[in-house]
């Protein structure tokens, strides 16, 4: 169970994780002993999953921005399969899916001709996969974490 305090805290860390605990102390007006001591509590819940910088994709040269629904040619192929596309960078994140498709992936390349290699040389040669359909991303309009409210 998190209270008012806990809230406060979270969303200052998911505003920005580089916020000192003392700057956070004073903003919630108390000791930044407690601020340790309730983000220690946070983690050990598993309420704050770590902290990491994120890095802009496009400042790297991956301007192409792609969702990629796969389909499976059986179900149980999903455990090899999901190794298979773990393998490969481009795919930054994989999600095992009910609907239409069986695994939806999102996918950061250079252009459109790094995005062919990727789905016809890797991503449609792995055992398992029957076809894929993708959707190109012509912009990202919100980019948010869950509320704390």
């Amino acid at each position: 169970e998190i209270d008012k305090v806990d809230r406060k805290i979270l969303n200052f860390l998911m505003k920005n994780a580089r916020m000192t605990f003392l700057e956070i102390a004073k903003a919630c007006g108390i000791p930044s002993a407690a601020i340790h001591q309730r983000v220690k509590k946070l983690e050990d819940a598993g309420i704050i999953d770590g902290s990491k910088y994120v890095v802009n994709p496009k400042a790297l040269g991956y301007d192409y921005c792609v969702f990629t629904g796969v389909y499976l040619d059986q179900a149980h192929v999903y455990k090899s399969v999901i190794k298979e596309l773990d393998k490969i960078p481009e795919v930054v994140e994989c999600h095992y899916t009910t609907g239409k498709y069986a695994i939806f992936l999102k996918i950061f390349c250079q252009d459109k001709t790094h995005l062919m290699e990727i789905l016809i040389n890797t991503i449609q040669n792995i055992p398992g996969i029957e076809r894929t359909e993708t959707f190109t991303s012509l912009e990202q309009t919100i980019d948010r974490q869950v509320a704390i409210t």
